[in-house]
């Protein structure tokens, strides 16, 4: 079986991790280890572009926690400490995902035929944006403000180029090269379209660092472009996630903890626009950056509040998902970045509104965050150590039915 194949055929419903192919299995292993992944080390064979998830989990812990609009005692060293992990796991996963391309093209290829897995790619700009943005919030403290500034730009600079690269690519191939089957669509679509989001969010931490005229506008107006560009593709994409549950029942039990990427898209926009409106007064003529302000309020309390009803909508379905005999998978960061960037966007609003229950709503939120994030690792390292992850992957349980 040729791995780009002239026809179009259907592909099994998504799964939490990267299957494997059926061309892989029966191709039998080369002297240059790159193809049938059973020579040079097999166990990153199946480390695939949803590893990156766990970057990013870590990182928003850190960012997050350092702009929460509260102050209390020792976040700043703990948040330290987690950014620097963040900063190890980010080069830990990006040698394996190196070593996995070099040495299992094959499956490498195959994944980016799978439309349950394709999209993972945006993952890989959000995790190298998250970890920059963090450094120059948090690791600031340890690098000194010119080594964070630089570490953020180039971090930045990459991230933002593959996310566009993948907001472009993945919907392309999803239409030219995969199939997914009718009543297939995911979450987990909305990931290469949400990474320019956190472009734009990210990129407003950077405008206050270039020299005021042209080049800090032009920055400040590409990340609102951005932000419309990834608003508008989600606004595509969820309709066709909220159809599948409603006319083809709840996700795979491994899969329901996807449907907390939902919140990516709306606390992450939240986020943009309250960050890019604390700096276009610098950026900008006085009605515009008065416009931007305004536009940050009178857009987040409204999405934000969409954020909290699509919360407690994911929270019942993992729920039903416990207690149905869902166990641990890699979908589990799920609940880690996009409550990180609610966090974010309650924090923004907090900051320009002075509501305190909107302060309170952040800390909230970023306990559930900080207590997640613990969960996932902790099963992560578990299932790292016994080689359960990086074993090849099972299909997925499927839901109960929807009567019960």
């Amino acid at each position: 079986m040729a791995i780009f194949p002239q026809t179009r055929t259907p592909v099994p419903p998504p799964s939490p991790v990267p299957p494997p192919s059926a061309a892989s299995a029966t191709r039998p292993a080369t002297a240059s280890g790159t193809s049938g992944g059973a020579t040079r080390l097999p166990s990153l064979r199946h480390i695939g572009p949803n590893w990156y998830a766990s970057v990013m989990g870590t990182a928003i812990v850190a960012g997050a926690g350092a702009a929460l609009p509260v102050d209390v005692p020792g976040l700043r060293a703990a948040v330290t400490v987690v950014w620097a992990l963040s900063a190890v796991l980010l080069l830990a996963v990006l040698a394996a995902r190196t070593g996995h391309w070099i040495h299992h093209r094959d499956q490498a290829r195959a994944h980016l035929l799978d439309p349950a897995v394709a999209p993972f790619y945006g993952c890989l700009a959000m995790a190298l944006m998250a970890v920059g943005g963090a450094t120059l919030t948090v690791g600031v403290d340890v690098v000194g403000a010119r080594a964070a500034l630089a570490v953020d730009v180039v971090l930045f600079s990459v991230g933002t180029a593959v996310g566009l690269a993948a907001a472009v690519v993945v919907p392309f191939l999803m239409v030219v090269r995969h199939r997914p089957a009718p009543g297939t669509a995911s979450p987990v679509w909305l990931l290469p379209l949400v990474a320019p989001m956190v472009s734009a969010s990210q990129g407003a931490l950077l405008v206050p660092h270039l020299g005021s005229g042209q080049g800090r506008e032009a920055l400040l107006l590409a990340c609102y472009a951005m932000f419309g560009l990834s608003l508008l593709a989600t606004l595509v994409v969820l309709p066709l996630v909220f159809s599948r549950l409603v006319h083809h029942g709840p996700l795979p039990l491994a899969l329901t903890p996807t449907l907390f990427l939902v919140l990516g898209p709306l606390g992450q926009s939240t986020t943009a626009v309250n960050q890019l409106a604390d700096v276009a007064p610098g950026a900008v003529a006085a009605p515009y950056a008065s416009a931007f302000g305004a536009f940050a309020v009178l857009y987040g309390v409204p999405v934000m509040g969409f954020a909290l009803l699509w919360l407690a909508l994911a929270a019942a379905m993992v729920v039903r998902a416990v207690r149905d005999g869902m166990g641990f998978a890699m979908t589990w960061w799920a609940f880690t970045f996009p409550v990180g960037t609610c966090v974010t966007g309650a924090a923004g609003l907090a900051r320009h509104t002075g509501l305190d229950a909107l302060t309170w709503l952040a800390v909230a939120l970023y306990v559930f965050l900080v207590v997640a994030w613990a969960a996932a690792g902790a099963r992560t390292v578990r299932g790292v150590v016994s080689g359960a992850l990086t074993a090849a992957p099972v299909p997925p349980r499927p839901a109960t039915a929807r009567t019960r």
